[in-house]
């Protein structure tokens, strides 16, 4: 039995010692690359946007942000708008994948303010956190120099990535209300799940730490959620439900995944965000 030991034991030595460096090394390369394995933008022309045209009245934004970077936008107005919704997508691609959701969104009476970060489509710059910061709140402060926006009327939307930037922006910009979709806790906890087995949430610089900055928000939250959702878990999203105050309502889109949830959701889906709005703006009431 020692015998076998002392034959077995250099082995374990050398593979814990083989395990222990690969950790490493991996745990380095996502330190080094941390920006790469956030944000994945894909660049004009890669995308949808020769079908932009079957969005009436759609046109095209040019939004300036405060450290001069020009960021591209569509804004696709409502006949008889509920409110203004400015979109804050998800990490991967740009403005023009999310058309069909614009156009939904358009249909339902809602003027949808649609922008891409920087680095994103055809916005200048690289995407960095303090960056897409600073875009959202772009993106609020043109709204309100528009004639065809009611600056009361005003209802951030975040989906994933882009809901680290609503909260952001609901701490320094007077929303209406705030819509978060499919979106997370902080950056570490993210880092967690999708590295379980690497100490990465350690050594991350980006923080996207909405957990802590929703406790400062005190406008009307809506938070959308499927509770398929391979990427971002419905767990995170409760989190970040559980530790904001004031008038919330949590939707669970049965069966959505991460990318699906207004394809999955359907016509509750759009009533759910229908009913919210309708409870920031009530209908003005007839006169009999």
């Amino acid at each position: 039995m020692k015998a076998l030991l002392k034959r077995t034991f250099p082995w374990l030595r050398k593979i814990l010692v083989a395990a222990i460096a690969a950790i490493g090394v991996w745990t380095l390369i996502l330190m080094i690359f941390e920006n790469q394995f956030i944000f994945f933008p894909s660049k004009y022309p890669d995308g949808i946007y020769q079908n932009s045209h079957t969005i009436p009245n759609i046109r095209d934004c040019w939004i300036k942000t405060e450290d001069g970077i020009m960021l591209h936008g569509w804004f696709a107005p409502a006949d008889s708008p509920v409110a203004t919704l400015i979109m804050s997508h998800g990490n991967a691609g740009n403005l023009s994948h999310r058309l069909y959701l614009v156009r939904a969104l358009q249909r339902r009476d809602f003027n949808v303010l649609i922008y891409d970060y920087r680095g994103y489509g055809r916005s200048e710059g690289s995407p960095d956190e303090a960056g897409i910061y600073s875009d959202g709140r772009a993106a609020f402060d043109y709204a309100l120099t528009q004639p065809d926006i009611d600056p009361h009327r005003i209802i951030l939307w975040g989906s994933s990535l882009g809901g680290a930037v609503a909260v952001d922006v609901a701490t320094q910009r007077p929303a209406a209300g705030m819509i978060l979709e499919a979106t997370f806790s902080s950056a570490k906890d993210v880092a967690r799940i999708a590295y379980p087995f690497l100490p990465v949430h350690f050594f991350l610089k980006t923080r996207l730490n909405s957990v802590e900055k929703i406790k400062g928000v005190r406008i009307p939250l809506l938070m959308l959620h499927g509770n398929r959702d391979s990427i971002i878990p419905i767990g995170l999203g409760r989190k970040l439900y559980d530790a904001a105050d004031g008038s919330k309502e949590f939707y669970t889109i049965e069966g959505a995944d991460h990318n699906d949830t207004w394809l999955v959701g359907g016509e509750a889906y759009f009533d759910a965000i229908r009913r919210f709005s309708l409870t920031l703006f009530p209908p003005a009431k007839k006169d009999r």
